[in-house]
């Protein structure tokens, strides 16, 4: 029996009030997966600019994390009537993120991050807890609580780093901010911003820094080259048969522990792309914790090995160069050249430690190749993508050949800038390993 029209137009009113308490848990859902979103935006700026590699690591992961959060949050809030059907962000929030990446200080910018917005993210995840219905919304319930203990996890993980700037002027003009919204979710009553408020990110935009900060170690242009008296990976050594395979091992952890390179370049291509689609920003945030984690893969294997890690130069070069290209720059030749040109050197590699039988060298090893085989599919998915936000309009293939020439015109214009930071009888050079590995 069809319902006359009259009934149906009686019945549309009040529709929307029988779904009221799930359009209410909606919106905040939705509130969540924006705040999620924007971290994993901006938060990777910190990256380049702090200097201990373990700060690396953890911020990568937290914005891995994140991203899991917010993706989590998509999915539930689309089950629902009330979140909405796109993933733009509202430009108030937005706008406060940005104000969030602004300060010069990487101590204090962290601190921004990790002492007012974390905080107020927790808080507003508490308070949707306290607001939903224990029976009712149990699916958003378990995945809120999970997140609930992820934030407290990151708050306990980062408290070693954030000092006396947690309780500064900068957390003080950020928490004003972020008080003018009333709260992640408006779960309080919005302030007016102060008298002579000013947005730093009007007077001071944000730019990435001309180079990475590496903290306390040494740095330089690269630690590949053909003199074993100068760098530690001798290119010919890594495919040369009569090479020890033990000193391939610690030369391919060194060219590991420089995946840190990747992260901090990677780490520079969210900001610029504010208006990426979500899963773009997704796959850029698992890419950006592999190559994470690939870095510590050096970095607690060489010391096993014998290898000081205070004699281990940076590279920078990578990153002094690309950072003055464009973001679908960057990312085509991270996907299409370095990692996609890797894959022959890294399978003789791998050939090599076998003779060892590590078997936690050829874990890591296989986990690297996977790893990166993906990261090429993300290339293969996304670079069409970025570069569409960024104007370009070539084939892919037309445009990666020009950026590769682009790329070696950089590099000979700021390449090879940054000086040794230690004399070679200081530093790990591929005559010393070849010593080491005598001696072991």
């Amino acid at each position: 029996m069809v319902a006359p029209s009259s009934d149906l137009a009686a019945a549309a009113a009040p529709a929307a009030g029988r779904l009221a308490a799930v359009q209410d848990l909606a919106r905040l859902l939705r509130l969540l997966f924006e705040a999620e979103r924007e971290f994993v935006r901006t938060a990777p700026t910190l990256i380049p600019r702090v200097g201990a590699p373990e700060l690396k690591y953890l911020l990568c992961q937290h914005v891995w994390e994140s991203a899991g959060h917010a993706r989590f949050l998509r999915e539930r809030g689309r089950e629902l009537s009330g979140f909405g059907a796109g993933e733009s962000v509202r430009p108030a929030l937005r706008r406060l993120f940005t104000e969030a990446v602004t300060p010069a200080d990487a101590d204090v910018a962290l601190a921004g991050f990790y002492g007012v917005l974390k905080p107020a993210l927790l808080a507003a995840y508490r308070h949707y807890l306290a607001v939903t219905d224990h029976l009712a919304d149990w699916p958003s319930k378990r995945l809120v609580a999970e997140f609930i203990a992820d934030e407290e996890r990151h708050a306990r993980e980062m408290a070693r780093y954030l000092g006396s700037a947690a309780s500064g002027p900068w957390a003080t003009q950020l928490a004003a901010a972020l008080a003018a919204l009333g709260g992640l979710l408006g779960e309080t009553a919005p302030r007016p911003l102060p008298p002579g408020f000013v947005w730093h990110q009007d007077a001071s935009p944000y730019r990435h820094p001309d180079t990475c900060n590496r903290g306390p170690y040494p740095v330089c242009a690269s630690v590949f080259g053909h003199d074993p008296a100068e760098v530690p990976i001798v290119r010919p050594w890594l495919v040369d048969p009569k090479t020890d395979a033990r000193v391939v091992r610690i030369m391919v952890y060194v060219w590991l522990l420089m995946e840190l390179d990747a992260v901090d370049y990677l780490s520079t291509v969210f900001f610029d792309t504010p208006e990426a689609p979500f899963d773009l920003h997704h796959d850029l945030a698992r890419h950006l914790w592999d190559e994470s984690r690939h870095s510590q893969f050096g970095f607690r294997q060489l010391p096993k090995l014998g290898v000081d890690l205070a004699t281990v130069e940076h590279s920078l070069d990578l990153y002094v160069i690309l950072v003055r290209m464009a973001p679908h720059e960057r990312y085509a030749l991270m996907t299409m050249e370095f990692e996609a040109g890797s894959f022959p050197t890294k399978a003789a590699v791998m050939d090599r430690i076998r003779e060892l039988n590590d078997f936690e060298a050829d874990t890591l090893l296989a986990f690297d190749r996977n790893d990166e085989q993906n990261h090429v599919r993300y290339g293969h998915r996304w670079l069409p993508e970025i570069m569409a936000l960024c104007g370009e309009t070539r084939p892919v293939e037309e445009f990666v050949r020009a950026t590769q020439e682009k790329f070696r015109a950089c590099a000979a214009q700021f390449g090879g800038r940054t000086p040794h930071g230690l004399p070679p009888e200081r530093r790990l050079t591929g005559e010393k390993i070849l010593r080491l590995v005598a001696g072991a």
